[in-house]
């Protein structure tokens, strides 16, 4: 098959690209860049996600039998208007589109499943209105003329090549014989997927017939807890976690941030309790998510391969002081 990815380069993207190649796709990624390092075989497309223009000509021009879509702006967001356009410009030649979404883009909760409400087009959060404004453009498309579409919501999503400070986060502060701070004792819900199952189960979308038009929660079955997370965590690495919970009330008032500066629990991943049902997408697809402790295994495997950051950890330390 003939077969684009956008946002092709990073993350989730390279780990599609590469199960494309292997199965002998002729495999396009659409990115900001003039190059990539994903191998001759991969041809290379430039353009800016938001420069509708020309990517809607880029995409009309290669005539492609499926399209990735998994880029998001995080700077400016990628609309439901301009997923739409460049769904529209695919042509009829067309077999599979598969969207990236998230598990934002539901109403929070827990054990959420397919049928469930997505966050309104008026959401206060851009991320979560942008995904599930996406899905209904592009659900609409599929009812109205059978558009092909097939759509992912993975949660938080791990492994090699993880481009947040994520597990690399607990990982150094484990290592370096650092206790861990849990915001009201971790007991919140912190749903995980790993990006190589991610990648499997978009990639199966392309061979069930039945994935058209149908959206599926992917991740790991086994619940997990911000605790449990980091316990996980410390096993994989062979240490033993030292676990410190703080209110998250004083986190807060201290100044702590889900990103950027203060950060007390690596980016973005403080947040309120969600999980999903993972049925619907090893019935349909046929596929099994890895266990996690595998799977964290693959990426603490990686994470040793690569260089060591820069830490500041004086917020954590006035933090648990306070704790003492």
């Amino acid at each position: 098959m003939r077969i684009l990815v956008i946002g092709g380069t990073l993350f989730m993207g390279r780990a599609i690209v590469a199960r494309l190649i292997a199965r002998g796709h002729d495999v396009s990624v659409l990115h900001r860049r003039d190059t990539h390092d994903l191998g001759p075989k991969v041809r290379n497309l430039k353009a800016d996600r938001r420069d509708l223009p020309t990517v809607t000509r880029l995409v009309s021009q290669g005539r492609f039998d499926a399209v990735f879509d998994l880029a998001y702006d995080w700077q400016h967001g990628t609309t439901a208007d301009e997923v739409e356009a460049v769904a529209r410009s695919c042509g009829d030649k067309l077999a599979r589109y598969v969207f990236m979404s998230s598990m934002a883009a539901y109403i929070p909760g827990l054990n959420r499943r397919e049928t469930d409400a997505l966050a309104p087009d008026d959401d206060a959060n851009a991320y979560a209105q942008h995904k599930a404004s996406a899905e209904r453009r592009l659900m609409r498309m599929h009812a109205a003329t059978g558009f092909p579409v097939t759509t992912f919501r993975p949660p938080f999503v791990h492994g090699p090549h993880q481009p947040f400070y994520r597990e690399q986060f607990f990982w150094d502060r484990l290592l370096a014989g650092r206790p861990i701070i849990l915001p009201d004792g971790g007991s919140t819900a912190m749903p995980w997927a790993f990006v190589e199952d991610v990648a499997d189960w978009c990639v199966r979308a392309l061979d069930v017939p039945e994935a058209a038009g149908q959206a599926f929660n992917v991740g790991h079955v086994e619940p997990t807890t911000q605790r449990s997370f980091v316990e996980t965590l410390a096993r994989v690495a062979g240490t033993d976690a030292r676990l410190v919970a703080v209110p998250r009330a004083r986190i807060h008032a201290a100044g702590g941030r889900i990103i950027g500066g203060n950060l007390y629990f690596g980016e973005f991943l403080d947040l309120p309790g969600f999980s999903m049902i993972v049925e619907k997408a090893p019935r349909v697809l046929g596929v099994t998510p890895t266990p996690i402790d595998t799977a964290l295994q693959r990426g603490y495997e990686w994470y040793r391969t690569q260089p060591k950051r820069p830490a500041d950890y004086s917020f954590e330390d006035r933090l648990l002081a306070s704790a003492s």
